[in-house]
């Protein structure tokens, strides 16, 4: 009987030092297993004599259930304690602020339009807009495009299927065209917008964005045009000294015709890859508005004349954050778009 009660003292001082469940189920082992001391003396009844297996039964029947209540007891406990643990290391402080959702930015083209229009605004444009699905007569003929104009084939063009003469505009020289409409001059104004022609590459995107400019007046000369357009160009990318050229070109609304070219905003002009070693990017295209323009609106030609321009703010979104890819700007990538924020 010694024997058990000291079986008993000596499981419950192991149990009472293990901290971990696992380590309790090897010491519970040790006393309840198949071969533990506990199972052990249970087999050894059957050496003795009914009266003393009867004695010593109930004894180790009874000190069997007092380890297993102190064996569940500290199960208990060690759970107990591990969940105060996760509690403690999982509290949460209900008086703090909120996290709350993380701030969303404008697009870099859009910064890029917000800026164009601010400038131009300052100096006294307008700013217009108008529909993304045009008719024929305000996308090409009222801009001397007739329909045999081999002008046209420069446009590779979205036609809507169910609706002849509808179209998705191919620049937003449109606007303009309503401006004209429905304004008398002096007229300055700018256009800014998104336009769809069928193309896709690293420079270009089905669908991009145009902002094109108009000044008609009574007296407005190619060289207001270059003092617009350069002064611009020097304050969008805070470049006093940038210079600008004007190459003869084609283009059927206008008469005479240029591309502006500007002097390269890497390399300052002395030649890199970004220019092809020339020292020159090409930024526009522009002239003088064509007398047919004008009287396709209703506006004397004798007496008004005016300029023109138009350029791709997403090529000067590209230069001014160092972008290579149009496409990155329409891919939808927060982890490309965050950098803008």
């Amino acid at each position: 009987m010694s024997d058990i009660e000291q079986l008993v003292a000596q499981a419950t001082t192991e149990f009472a030092d293990i901290d971990d469940a696992a380590a309790l189920e090897q010491a519970k082992a040790r006393y309840l297993g198949k071969s533990g001391s506990v199972t052990e003396l249970l087999k050894s009844l059957g050496k003795l004599e009914p009266e003393q297996r009867k004695r010593a039964g109930a004894a180790i029947n009874s000190a069997k259930d007092r380890i297993e209540a102190m064996l569940n007891g500290r199960r208990e406990a060690i759970r107990l304690a591990a969940l105060e643990a996760q509690l403690k290391a999982e509290a949460l402080d209900v008086t703090l602020p909120g996290r709350g959702l993380p701030t969303g930015g404008l697009h870099p083209v859009t910064r890029t339009l917000e800026r164009i229009e601010a400038l131009f605004r300052s100096i006294g444009f307008d700013v217009a807009d108008g529909p993304e699905i045009e008719d024929d007569f305000h996308n090409f003929t009222a801009l001397n495009t007739p329909e045999n104009h081999p002008a046209r084939s420069m446009h590779d063009t979205f036609y809507l299927q169910d609706a002849p003469g509808l179209l998705l505009r191919t620049h937003t020289s449109p606007i303009q065209v309503r401006f004209m409409e429905m304004h008398k001059p002096p007229i300055r104004v700018i256009a800014p917008g998104r336009v769809y022609r069928v193309d896709s590459d690293a420079t270009h995107s089905p669908m991009f964005h145009q902002v094109e400019g108009l000044w008609i007046d009574e007296d407005v000369s190619f060289a207001d045009l270059k003092g617009v357009f350069t002064d611009f160009l020097r304050n969008f990318f805070e470049k006093p000294d940038l210079r600008t050229r004007f190459r003869p070109s084609f283009f059927p609304f206008t008469e005479p015709s240029a591309e502006i070219d500007m002097s390269c905003v890497f390399c300052d002009g002395n030649g890199c890859r970004v220019c092809s070693h020339t020292g020159w990017l090409e930024i526009a295209g522009s002239g003088m508005v064509h007398p047919n323009v004008l009287k396709a609106v209703g506006i004397d030609s004798e007496k008004y004349i005016g300029f023109a321009f138009g350029m791709g703010p997403d090529r000067l979104t590209m230069l001014r954050y160092g972008v290579n890819d149009l496409r990155l700007f329409f891919d939808g990538d927060l982890r490309f778009l965050s950098q803008f924020k």
